[in-house]
């Protein structure tokens, strides 16, 4: 009795297991694609026109000199809560924008998260705040407007979050 009762499980368990196994070799593989920008406005799902935070990756003293940009940099317009990158899924495909300093100079194309050394508020309306954590977490700097005749001051990050930056916020 129990050698057939056995067999019928075992039996159960193999038909489970074949519906399993052609499920998944009839499902599709799901697709995955990274991208690198150096603006958020590049991402297409972020509606934005332009960026008004530039992150350097070289403090001040090096990332300017004789009115020329030596640093590279990235530029965020609002909030981002991660500045290694955002994802989406868009049906079973996974987009990735990882955000990286570009634009020529030192540090061109590395990734930008935890690895700014100065910062450039050039926005006219709004003020930001640059944080240690992701998600707007932890000791953060101000970084006040620059006004409608600013210069776009660039300002060192204070030493807890120098190339230790995570996230970014209007303040």
């Amino acid at each position: 009795m129990r050698r057939i009762r056995f067999k019928k499980k075992l039996a159960a368990c193999a038909t489970s297991f074949a519906a399993v196994a052609a499920v998944m070799a009839t499902a599709g593989p799901a697709n995955a694609a990274e991208y690198t920008v150096t603006d958020n406005c590049d991402v297409p799902w972020i509606t934005c026109s332009y960026g008004d935070l530039w992150l350097f990756y070289n403090s001040k003293d090096i990332a300017v000199q004789d009115g020329y940009y030596k640093s590279a940099f990235t530029t965020f317009y609002g909030n981002v809560s991660d500045h290694w990158g955002t994802s989406q899924y868009q049906g079973s495909s996974l987009t990735t924008y990882r955000y990286v300093f570009g634009n020529g100079g030192y540090g061109n194309g590395q990734y930008m998260k935890n690895n700014a050394a100065s910062v450039q508020n050039c926005a006219p309306d709004d003020n930001y705040r640059v944080y240690y954590n992701s998600g707007y977490g932890g000791t953060s700097q101000y970084f006040a407007k620059n006004g409608p005749y600013g210069d776009c001051n660039i300002t060192d990050l204070i030493s807890a979050l120098k190339n230790n930056n995570a996230s970014s916020h209007f303040a």
